[in-house]
Parts: C-alpha cells; sequence; structure tokens
C-alpha cells in the first residue's frame, strides 16, 4: 500500500542566508554595482516560476543602472531563459555575467543577453542545440522511463544514411519513424526554430547588427557535435561574443558561494522503507542585497512495483523567502504558480 503518513524525522537542508549574503556584500564593494545570483542545483533547472522568483529579487534592490548576476545552471526551459533576460532588463540598462563554473544550454542564453560575460578558469558555456523528453520519446528499458531525443542526434541520423545508403534504400524516415514517433521528430525540429529566434532576440537587447545575432544563435545551434559541448572562454571569444576575465578575488568568492550553496542544496531525503521515502530537497536559489529565494521540494515518493515507477504523495513543495527588515531576517512561503 502507498505511504500516506509517517511520523519519522524528517531532514532538512541548512540554509545559509547570512554567510551567503555576507559575501555578496563582500563582492558589490569590489564590483561597484549590485549582484543577483541564479544557481540551480544538479536536479533543478531554468523554469517560469523563476521569473516570478526574480521579479520578488528585483522589487526589493531597485532599478539601476548596472547589474552582475552570477549564473550557475545545467539549463532548462529556453521560453523562460527569455523572460528573464527581459525582467532584468527592465530594470539594469547595463548587464555583466558573472560565470565561474556551469552555465550550460537554456543558462547560456541567458547569459547572452549580457552585454559582457566573465569567465573564470572553470567557467563554460554550451551549445544550445534543442533537446527535449516528448510524451511519446522512446522508453529507456533499464529506467521505464522516457528518453531525451536531441536535434543533434536526429540530423546526424540522417546524415549517415544519406552518406552510407544506396539510392534504391529509400527514405530515411522510415526506418527512422519505427524508433522514435513522427510528432517527436516534428516537435524536435520545431524546438530547434524556437531556439534559434529566442537567441537572436536575446542577443538584440545589445548587438543592433542582425545579421551577427543570427551567426551567433545559428553557430551555437548547429556547430557543435554534443549538447553539452563545454564553450571555453577562448571559443567564446571566437564566436564573437565579448568574453572578459573574472578577477580571481571575485572568482574566489563566487566558487565560496557555490559551495555554500551546494551546501544548502545537499539531498535530503528520508528513507521511510524499501519503496517509500521523503525529499526535501533545495533546488533553485536567487539571491540579492538582503533577499534570498529558494525552492525546496517536500514530497513523498512511493515505488509502485507492478508498474515499474515512482509516484508522488503529499506534495507540498514551495519557493520561501527570506527578507532582512531591518534588523531582522523575516522568513515566509513565497506562493508561486
Amino acid at each position: 500500500m502507498p505511504l500516506m503518513k509517517n511520523t519519522k524525522k524528517l531532514k532538512q537542508p541548512p540554509v545559509l542566508y547570512e554567510k551567503t549574503q555576507s559575501i555578496i556584500t563582500q563582492m558589490e564593494k569590489i564590483i561597484g554595482c549590485k549582484i543577483i545570483t541564479y544557481w540551480n542545483s544538479f536536479r533543478g533547472s531554468v523554469c517560469d516560476t523563476d521569473v516570478v522568483a526574480l521579479y520578488e529579487v528585483l522589487k526589493k534592490i531597485g532599478q539601476g543602472e548596472k547589474v552582475a548576476i552570477f549564473i550557475k545552471s545545467s539549463g532548462g526551459d529556453v521560453e523562460a531563459a527569455l523572460r528573464i533576460v527581459n525582467l532584468i532588463r527592465e530594470y539594469y540598462q547595463n548587464v555583466v555575467a558573472l560565470v565561474p563554473l556551469e552555465c550550460a544550454s537554456a543558462a547560456t542564453m541567458i547569459s547572452l543577453g549580457a552585454d559582457e560575460i566573465m569567465m573564470g578558469p572553470l567557467a563554460y558555456l554550451t551549445a544550445i542545440d534543442s533537446s527535449l523528453r516528448h510524451d511519446l520519446s522512446p522508453i529507456d528499458e533499464t529506467e521505464n522511463r522516457r528518453v531525451t531525443v536531441s536535434q543533434d542526434e536526429l540530423a546526424r541520423i540522417i546524415s549517415l544514411w544519406n552518406k552510407n545508403s544506396q539510392p534504391h534504400h529509400g527514405n530515411p524516415y522510415s526506418d527512422v519513424f519505427k524508433y522514435i514517433h513522427p510528432l517527436v521528430v516534428g516537435a524536435i525540429d520545431r524546438s530547434s526554430s524556437l531556439s534559434i529566434k529566442i537567441c537572436k532576440e536575446i542577443l538584440s537587447y545589445h548587438i543592433s547588427d542582425e545579421s551577427e545575432c543570427e551567426h551567433i544563435s545559428n553557430h551555437l545551434n548547429y556547430d557543435y557535435p554534443s549538447h553539452s559541448y563545454p564553450i571555453t572562454s577562448k571559443e567564446a571569444k571566437k564566436i564573437g561574443l565579448e568574453i572578459l576575465a573574472l578577477p580571481k578575488e571575485i572568482n574566489d568568492l563566487l566558487l565560496t558561494m557555490n559551495e555554500l550553496y551546494s551546501e544548502m542544496a545537499q539531498k535530503a531525503l528520508t528513507d521511510y522503507d524499501e519503496s517509500n521515502y521523503h525529499d526535501n530537497e533545495i533546488l533553485n536559489i536567487l539571491e540579492a542585497g538582503q533577499i534570498q529565494i529558494y525552492f525546496q521540494n517536500d514530497k513523498d515518493w512511493n515505488y509502485i512495483k507492478e508498474e515499474r515507477r515512482w509516484q508522488i504523495l503529499n506534495d507540498e513543495s514551495s519557493w520561501y523567502k527570506i527578507e532582512s527588515i531591518g534588523k531582522e531576517n523575516i522568513s515566509s512561503k513565497l506562493h508561486i504558480r
């Protein structure tokens, strides 16, 4: 029977607000402008609700001439990336992206919205070619879940077919469709067009030359052998992006910030038995001076043996806000849908 209630004490991740606020204060003194942090854990991602959370942060710190944003993420929703860039640009005319580590996929798109991208020795961007997990994607028989299919993979299958097959072998799609549903192929093609359009629009916030925006967008979407190909600062400069070296002092502080966020986002799983556990992990964190907003899982998982899959029960996951008001730090739940 599925678990409905358990009185076992749940593991809770630490919230390190005072420590992270101290680092933000130090960095703002060095850089000379306000700093926003946008950080995703391994299981977090760029998503629509991040936009509303970011709005709460921006309302707190107000409008200004220049802002720096620390970005660390493995990617997510490209449409959310566009909304994030647009929102930041509504508040600040000059935007600097601080990239000490991974800034992949949709996060790369967010960084493209900055006038300058400052990258550290461990930093990298990635390609933005589309990949998605569709309701009709092939199923991984080992894990019994839908797999991700990418535009690059499909393009390479078709290219190899055309290079190695004889003319009488017919259309490659007739064989591809045996393994990948036609609607999945269509969805990926549409998603690829969307990625290019969004990338061009994001770049247009600070690059007036349309042909340059198109060149960069197409290059990031089509010219790399894998979706996760690491684009280092050297490669990013060749593409035509405005890349600067991240000062060592700032890079070190950002790596310390990443350690603190990683500690906050540690796995907080409470095992009830072999088929049931509770998840309290923090996934996404946004922060600026005197405010921190984070999303925390709060749900039970139950394994259905007959169907070889996990189901969610008692989901009370939510966003939380910590705000400094006077000498007090006020914590509250932030209702975002």
